[in-house]
């Protein structure tokens, strides 16, 4: 078929309608862009041959990924070399590794009260925490939800859009939200009040605090994961579980047996992103309980913020060394994940 053949049929600007115009003239910019690129293109790949031409589109999110993300990160840690309470680089000494011996002068690195920064450790141990029960029951779950929802029941699509329609919703409106039923005349006290029950300030109990940081947590970032998951469960072929029954295995041995063992990949990817979000957690918790009370949710990232910009002197470099440590801190935790992921499947 040739060119011209291809071509839609012309048709006089008064015969077309709104749409056809709106159409044709986003044609135009379609063409003339498309032209204009081929002008460039095109001598460029005589020049650097085809084989090389993928560098040049590639090339613009590297720019991207540089300017971005690379930079930013290296100029982190040259801050994180510097003291003072300036901003710009340039007026910043150099101090060499005095933030990470401040960070790391500790009598005990047990006992938070005994570090030179106790609130960066004491954020630190809330933050181990948090990632063994937040990571640990959001997987544990979505793993049950997504084997129920993977099953041929009632009105399956509409639970999966419910199980992930908190993960649509920011993590601040999510805390505004759960702040306002859990306040002390929010829709939980009204229910307790109701039975004949007393009041219950949560925010003000630190165990209450940590319990409701962890499941609103959960709560909002669960559908996210288990989607993840049921897409892996579907990708299992069904003639597996049929040759299982086959065997006379109960459901229990074929998850154990199939699902699991299939499953791994996914479940590794599911492990890693999670720790990762978890290890990261800020802007929900400051927003439902400020860190408090006292220091009972106080994460490493909202040290860092506070350190840098909330507090009365900043300190950008102190504050740049602690992320740095939380860095280092995330990438061996995702290498250990990855390296354990490998061994089992050579197993």
């Amino acid at each position: 078929m040739t060119a011209k053949a291809r071509q839609a049929p012309a048709l006089p600007p008064e015969r077309m309608s709104f749409g056809e115009r709106v159409g044709a003239f986003f044609y135009m910019i379609y063409a003339g862009v498309m032209t204009a690129l081929g002008w460039i293109a095109e001598p460029l790949q005589r020049w650097i041959t085809m084989k090389n031409m993928a560098y040049f589109f590639v090339l613009p999110n590297l720019l991207i990924f540089g300017i971005f993300v690379l930079f930013p990160m290296l100029l982190n840690i040259y801050y994180s070399f510097t003291g003072g309470t300036a901003l710009f680089p340039q007026n910043r000494p150099f101090v060499g590794a005095q933030n990470y011996q401040q960070i790391f002068t500790c009598a005990n690195f047990l006992d938070p009260n005994s570090c030179r920064e106790d609130r960066f450790w004491r954020g630190l141990y809330n933050t181990v925490f948090f990632v063994i029960f937040q990571v640990g029951g959001m997987v544990a779950l979505s793993m049950l939800t997504a084997v129920v929802l993977n099953r041929s029941i009632a009105g399956r699509a509409f639970f999966r859009s419910v199980f992930f329609y908190p993960v649509l919703l920011s993590p601040v409106v999510v805390a505004l939200i759960w702040k306002w039923i859990l306040q002390r005349d929010g829709l939980i006290n009204a229910a307790l009040v109701s039975l004949g029950l007393e009041r219950v300030v949560f925010f003000l109990n630190a165990n209450w605090a940590i319990f409701w940081v962890i499941f609103i947590s959960i709560w909002a970032q669960m559908g996210f994961y288990t989607l993840i998951l049921l897409a892996g469960l579907q990708s299992i072929p069904r003639d597996m579980y049929e040759a299982a029954d086959m065997d006379g295995a109960n459901r229990w041995q074929s998850f154990q047996g199939i699902t699991l063992p299939l499953l791994m990949p996914t479940l590794l990817v599911v492990v890693v992103l999670a720790v990762i979000r978890a290890v990261q957690v800020f802007d929900q918790v400051w927003v439902l309980t400020g860190g408090g009370p006292g220091s009972a949710t106080i994460y490493v990232v909202q040290y860092i913020y506070e350190t840098a910009f909330a507090n009365q002197i900043q300190q950008y470099g102190l504050a740049s060394a602690a992320s740095v440590v939380l860095g280092v801190i995330l990438l061996v935790l995702t290498l250990i994940q990855l390296r354990a992921g490998r061994q089992s499947d050579i197993a």
